[in-house]
């Protein structure tokens, strides 16, 4: 099948013959942080240099929803619908409210600032799980060049308490997250200290205890080319992974099943549209789409 490697025959019942890969429109600096809104029939995505938030719309094309962004990065929507953003420049996780308002969440932990807020994901009891390495702050490309105050971090902050923890700290660049269906999962992407020649670069696997707690971090799988950036789950609990040559579909028990060939680096991906099968990748400056024969697992 063109566009599409298979690794397992699996895969082959994944894909759709008739439904190819969509360029959706180009001309961005770096997309980032796609998260769909099925209320409003509407993709929001960062076009993260340029430090604001773009808006497509099926037959309607591209709009901007908000600027500036304060360079925000990873975004996803609470139990409740209202979307929570990371901000690379504003060290902090923030959450627009109904009206449009919007509501810093966190943005210390110990009394010190957080580095750059990178993605982040709800859990179903209301969690909010973010990764928070210093890419944002490393450079003033993608944040502004600032001093990193503690080491990289995955945290979970609780809103209901304001309580802000670090659930696992022996990561060198945490990156992109994901729940299993049932939440006894958590995939992270370690996407390494990118100073160095030969960063560390894989996706790590945690299981969730009933409480939150976490236990293993062992190694799930090394995306070659390229590394984990961005990563979601389909229903049957497959892992949908970013990758230098388009987007690798993994099996739960970390076994590669096949590629979708997209003709540039894939920084991040989500599922959308009113069924959650379609797609949706952003492919450095441009933004593509696929329907496929399999449904996203992220609520809402």
């Amino acid at each position: 099948m063109d566009g599409f490697e298979i690794h397992d025959e699996r895969f082959k019942h994944y894909i759709l013959g008739n439904a190819p890969l969509e360029e959706l429109g180009s001309g961005f600096r770096w997309i980032e942080g796609p998260v769909w809104m099925g209320d409003a029939d509407c993709l929001l995505f960062q076009d993260l240099p340029r430090n604001r938030t773009m808006r497509w719309i099926e037959g309607a094309g591209f709009s901007v929803y908000r600027a500036p962004s304060n360079y925000a990065n990873g975004q996803t929507r609470d139990r409740q619908g209202r979307l929570i953003a990371c901000s690379h420049r504003g060290r902090c996780l923030y959450r627009t409210e109904y009206d449009g308002t919007v509501t810093t969440l966190v943005e210390r932990h110990a009394g010190k600032r957080l580095n750059a807020p990178n993605d982040v994901v709800v859990k179903s009891d209301g969690t909010i799980w973010f990764s928070d390495p210093v890419y944002g702050i490393s450079n003033d490309y993608e944040g502004g060049r600032q001093a990193s105050e503690q080491p990289p971090a995955l945290y979970r902050f609780d809103p209901a308490t304001n309580e802000i923890t670090v659930m696992a700290g022996d990561f060198d660049g945490p990156n992109g997250l994901a729940f299993s269906p049932d939440e006894s999962r958590l995939y992270v992407a370690e996407t390494g200290d990118q100073s160095k020649p030969d960063p560390r670069q894989y996706i790590r696997v945690f299981d969730v205890a009933p409480d939150g707690a976490l236990s293993g971090g062992d190694v799930f799988h090394t995306i070659s080319p390229g590394y984990c950036d961005g990563m979601r789950v389909d229903e049957d609990g497959n892992v949908w992974s970013s990758a230098a040559d388009g987007v690798h579909c993994l099996s739960p028990e970390g076994k590669l099943m096949g590629k979708i060939l997209v003709p540039h680096r894939v920084s991040n991906l989500t599922f959308g549209g009113p069924a959650k099968n379609r797609l949706f990748i952003g492919g450095s400056h441009t933004l593509y789409s696929i329907f496929l024969d399999r449904r996203g697992a992220q609520t809402p």
